[in-house]
């Protein structure tokens, strides 16, 4: 039985998988992609996209906030030995998953911890923004939702450029109209990106991680 504990953390949904990866020989260009449910659903999302980049590991879990990626961040990230990370979180802070209330500068603490993490582990660091929606359709009594994504971006570019650390843009290209919602063209819910979706992050990503090589 899975405990309270790692059930809450994630901490053992890819330890089989790590342990995998981890019996191969080194990759001196992988690059984890540690988020929430965007980065959870895009291998099966765009499946020939991961098989012609395997170096690109997944490590998504859906649901989490950032103080839970905070907390496997040693497990999923660090002991995989990767080039670096790409770190995607927010959404669900903003949401309030885990009936945590939304406190931005919490938001950003964590982030930071876990650019100390990865620095303290020779490991560059790429953060990205929070995807655009106007409306979290698990969380409709969340308020202002346009408003702490546009505010938590600017605090998340604005600490990347402080520590020197490459910023992916997805927000910009997929924004849509005057209610600053997720493109209809490349969502089904108003959240997570469909495979068109998928397609403007991976332009976005492989053309701001390529440097890592």
């Amino acid at each position: 039985m899975v405990s309270a504990q790692e059930k809450w953390t994630g901490i053992s949904r890819y330890a089989a998988q790590n342990d995998s990866i981890l019996s191969l020989p080194a990759d001196p260009y992988r690059v984890v992609l540690l988020g929430n449910s965007i980065t959870d659903f895009w291998p099966t999302r765009s499946p020939e996209f991961f098989a012609k980049h395997p170096h690109l590991v997944c490590r998504g879990i859906s649901g989490q906030t950032s103080y839970q990626m905070l907390v496997r961040f040693r497990e999923d990230v660090v002991r995989l030995r990767p080039k670096a990370v790409v770190i995607n979180c927010g959404t669900n802070d903003i949401a309030e998953n885990g009936k945590i209330p939304y406190v931005e500068d919490n938001t950003m603490g964590n982030i930071m911890s876990m650019v100390e993490i990865a620095n303290a582990n020779h490991i560059k660091v790429y953060l990205s923004s929070v995807l655009p929606s106007k409306c979290m359709y698990w969380a409709k009594n969340i308020a202002g939702v346009q408003d702490k994504i546009a505010s938590i971006n600017v605090r998340i570019k604005a600490y990347a450029k402080a520590q020197g650390l490459a910023y992916i843009d997805y927000y910009t290209p997929m924004v849509y109209g005057a209610d600053r919602e997720l493109n209809p063209a490349y969502t089904k819910d108003g959240v997570h990106p469909n495979a068109a979706g998928y397609a403007v992050m991976e332009m976005e990503l492989l053309q701001t991680i390529y440097p890592v090589r």
